[in-house]
C-alpha cells in the first residue's frame, strides 16, 4: 500500500508538471485566452497539486523506511505493530497533511519561513532515511557475520555482503537526493541569495 501510494504521488508530480508546462506554452502561444484572475487560480491549483504530491512522496518514502525498519528490528511483533487499520490511518494522515500543508505553502509562498520549512522537511526526511537504512545495513552485516561464524566461512564473503549492502544503500539515498536535490537547492537559493547573479543563472536553468 505504501509503495502504491508512493507511485501515485510521483505520478501526480509528473502529471502536474506536464499540465503546468502545457498551460504556460498555450498562454505564451496565445492559443488559450483567459482572464488574469482565472490564470492565477489555475496556477495556484496546479502548484497545490505539485507541492502536495511532492510532500506526500517524501512522506511515503519515509513511511516505507520506517516499515522496513520495524520488519527487521521487531520481526516477531511486526504484524502486531503494523496492522492494516494503522497502515490506512497512516496513509490517510499523510494525504490529508500533504494537501493542507501544500495549500498553506502556496498561500504564503512569498514568506521565507515557508521555503525554510520545505527545505527543512526535505533534510529531515533525508536524515531519517539515512539513519534507518544505515542501522538496517549494520544489522544485516552483523547477521552475516553470525552466519559466517556458524558455517566457518572466510572473511571475504562477509566483506562482499557488506559491499553489496553499502552499494544498495548508496544507490537508494543517491537516487533520492538526485531526484529531489535540485528542487530543494532552488528553494534554498531563493532564501539565501534571491538577487545574486549566480543564483539568478541557476533559477533560469
Amino acid at each position: 500500500y505504501f509503495i502504491c501510494c508512493l507511485a501515485v504521488s510521483d505520478l501526480l508530480v509528473s502529471v502536474s508538471n506536464v499540465l503546468e508546462t502545457t498551460v504556460m506554452l498555450l498562454l505564451e502561444a496565445g492559443a488559450m485566452a483567459t482572464r488574469a484572475a482565472v490564470v492565477q487560480q489555475l496556477d495556484d491549483i496546479i502548484d497545490v497539486l505539485i507541492c502536495g504530491a511532492m510532500v506526500s512522496s517524501l512522506c511515503f518514502l519515509g513511511a516505507i523506511a520506517v516499515d522496513r525498519y520495524i520488519s527487521i528490528f521487531y520481526a516477531l511483533r511486526y504484524h502486531n505493530i503494523v496492522t492494516l487499520p494503522r497502515a490506512w490511518r497512516a496513509i490517510s494522515t499523510i494525504w490529508v497533511a500533504s494537501v493542507l500543508s501544500s495549500t498553506l505553502f502556496i498561500a504564503y509562498y512569498n514568506h521565507t519561513a515557508v521555503l525554510l520549512c520545505l527545505v527543512s522537511f526535505f533534510v529531515a526526511m533525508l536524515v531519517l532515511m539515512a539513519v534507518l537504512y544505515v542501522h538496517m545495513l549494520a544489522r544485516a552485516c552483523q547477521h552475516a557475520r553470525g552466519i559466517a561464524r556458524l558455517h566457518k566461512r572466510q572473511r571475504p564473503a562477509h566483506q562482499s555482503f557488506g559491499l553489496k549492502g553499502a552499494a544498495t544503500l548508496t544507490t537508494l539515498l543517491g537516487v533520492f537526493f538526485l531526484c529531489w536535490g535540485p528542487f530543494f537547492l532552488h528553494l534554498s537559493l531563493m532564501v539565501l541569495c534571491p538577487q545574486h547573479p549566480i543564483c539568478g543563472c541557476v533559477f533560469k536553468n
